[in-house]
This record gives C-alpha cells, structure tokens and sequence, in this order.
C-alpha cells in the first residue's frame, strides 16, 4: 500500500486527463469527476460512473444534472506499492470510467486496456 497527499493524487487524476485523446476530450459534456476515499457501497471498487452513457440518450436529454465520475483515492492507494504504480492506476481508471461515459462495455474497456 501507498499513500500519497491528496494534492499529488489530483495531479495523478490530472494527468491521466491530459492523457487522454482529444476526440474524447471534446465530447465529454456535463460530467464532473470528483476524489473520494471510497466508495461507501462497496469500498473496494477503484472508480464509479453515475450518469447517462451518451449511448442511451435521447435528443431530448437536457435539464439534467451533470454526469459524476467518482475516482476513490484510498481503494487505489491499497492496492498499490509505489507511486509509480498509483499513478498508471489512476490512469486505467480514470480512463475506463470514462469509457463508460461514451457507452463502452466491460469487455471492451478490457480490450483497450482501461479494464
């Protein structure tokens, strides 16, 4: 397990943003990502997706509160040894919750390497 202050996890979750490729980028809309501890439900997932994938919208879909992708700070620290590793995983998460914005399936995610 690593831990790490809450500002260098913000970078981490920062950088794997920049990571990303610019035709996502410019599509995501109304989605905040937000850091917790964990997740209070099930405090061993490392990422959740709360929303509407843009799959499953209708071209009426307005008026309704943004989208959240929670990424949980100490889930990801327990797994990992280094910071090193904190940050790829930050990055597959942050990346495969992002994933399930655009609609993209489990098993697909796992393909791309965001599993």
């Amino acid at each position: 397990m690593i831990s790490v202050s809450e500002e260098r996890f913000d970078e981490m979750v920062d950088d794997a943003l920049d990571k990303l490729p610019d035709e996502f980028a410019r599509r995501l809309r109304n989605v905040v990502i937000l850091v917790r501890d964990h997740n209070e439900d099930d405090p061993t997932i490392l990422g959740l997706y709360e929303g509407v994938a843009l799959t499953e919208r209708t071209h009426d879909h307005t008026g309704f509160l943004p989208d959240a992708i929670f990424i949980y700070k100490k889930a990801l620290e327990a797994i990992c040894h280094s910071e090193e590793q904190l940050a790829h995983e930050v990055e597959v998460t942050v990346f495969h919750e992002i994933g399930h914005y655009f609609g993209i399936e489990e098993d697909q995610l796992h393909l791309l390497g965001w599993g």
